[in-house]
């Protein structure tokens, strides 16, 4: 048996170390082992090592483990209620983390010498609870009941600092990908993509695309992506205030930290995104240095005041939201994205600026990021 753990200990480490940011950020030293309690059963102990300097409270690592039970043929989410530890969920600063995961007995996860984990994290910002300034309107405004009104308030979320990588979109697809789920032949296009599937439905990133958000995806594949991840899309509100910040930035509980522009038109304020010739974010043309999409967090200088990468241009991000109005009754089916791309105009990569778009509608300027929150409707 301690062989069998041995083994399991390497194969881990090898499936979760990294060697350079790809969107994920760097675990490494993952272990596992089993050990007996009194009462309930046996308790399965994963520790790991995540030194990344930037984790902090205000910007925190997401974490989530995935299993298999027969030697890496199908992968499960390992349960958030069944865990505890200081390595799970959200990781408010580096070091060695050990996590507890109960219940695994009555699991098929009670034989680890059938089993492999893999151990991940997504580097995150806290939007602390409290009221904003919300001046998008549902349905673009056209609303002509007038019963849809914006909100100005919202409790505590998390929202992923870089858009998904491609690199992230073909692990998920190397565990459930099948026979192509999730996967067009678009997404092949080595200038604006670069994920190419390989005869047995594995999958690969062509070289120097590592970095790069993921496109050519409908909405229903950024939620799959997303729920392997334990994670959600943002509601349009949850966008909003990520871009422009409470009205207190620490939140309404202390009131400490006053948004300096918390009506501000973009994320890094109200310069215009080539305003005197500094490239703010990634738009339609090449003069920003970017003919399509760029490396996630290339404009990180102009983030928004939570930290936030490239919530203007770059991908357009799916969103939770429907796009539902009485004007358009009968019309519903469209989802709502947010932020412009890279082949937006300069002022269309600002706060409110909305795109609608049928949900199986992949292209190559919509992406998305995750949020971790309070669940939705």
């Amino acid at each position: 048996m301690m062989l069998h753990r041995l083994l399991l200990s390497i194969g881990a480490v090898l499936a979760c170390c990294q060697c350079c940011f790809s969107g994920w950020l760097e675990i490494s030293n993952v272990k596992i082992r089993q050990d007996p309690t009194e009462l309930a059963g046996p308790k399965t102990i994963i520790e790991y090592d995540i030194e990344d300097a930037n984790i902090s409270p205000e910007s925190p690592a997401y974490v989530f483990v995935r299993y298999s039970s027969d030697f890496g043929k199908t992968w499960q989410l390992a349960p958030m209620d069944s865990l505890r530890g200081n390595g799970f969920d959200l990781v408010d600063k580096p070091g060695h983390k050990q996590i507890i995961w109960w219940g695994t007995s009555q699991t098929t996860f009670s034989d680890l010498s059938q089993a492999e984990i893999r151990v991940r994290a997504i580097a995150m910002a806290r939007i602390p609870a409290g009221k904003f300034t919300m001046k998008s309107l549902p349905g673009g405004g056209r609303d002509e009941s007038k019963e849809h009104k914006p909100k100005s308030s919202l409790p505590l979320f998390y929202m992923a600092k870089y858009e998904t990588t491609i690199s992230m979109y073909t692990d998920y697809l190397n565990e459930v990908g099948g026979e192509g789920a999730g996967w067009n032949d678009r997404m092949a296009n080595s200038e604006r993509c670069g994920i190419v599937r390989h005869e047995n439905y594995t999958y690969s990133v062509q070289p120097g695309r590592e970095e790069y958000p993921i496109n050519y995806v409908s909405w229903y594949d950024a939620a799959s992506f997303l729920q392997w991840c334990g994670l959600r899309l943002p509601t349009e509100a949850e966008w909003e205030k990520a871009l422009r910040g409470g009205l207190f930035l620490d939140g309404d509980e202390t009131k400490n930290k006053p948004n300096p522009l918390p009506q501000r038109r973009y994320a890094w304020g109200n310069e215009a995104p080539n305003a005197d010739g500094v490239f703010r974010c990634n738009y339609d043309g090449g003069e920003d240095g970017f003919e399509y999409s760029a490396p996630v967090g290339s404009f990180e200088k102009f983030s928004s005041p939570y930290g936030i990468c490239d919530l203007g241009g770059n991908v357009a991000e799916w969103t939770l939201d429907w796009y539902t109005t009485s004007h358009h009754a009968g019309l519903d089916g469209f989802r709502v994205a947010r932020g412009g791309s890279w082949m937006a105009v300069p002022v269309a990569c600002d706060a409110i600026t909305q795109a609608t778009q049928l949900p199986l509608k992949e292209s190559s300027i919509m992406g998305f990021r995750g949020v971790k929150g309070p669940s939705q409707p």
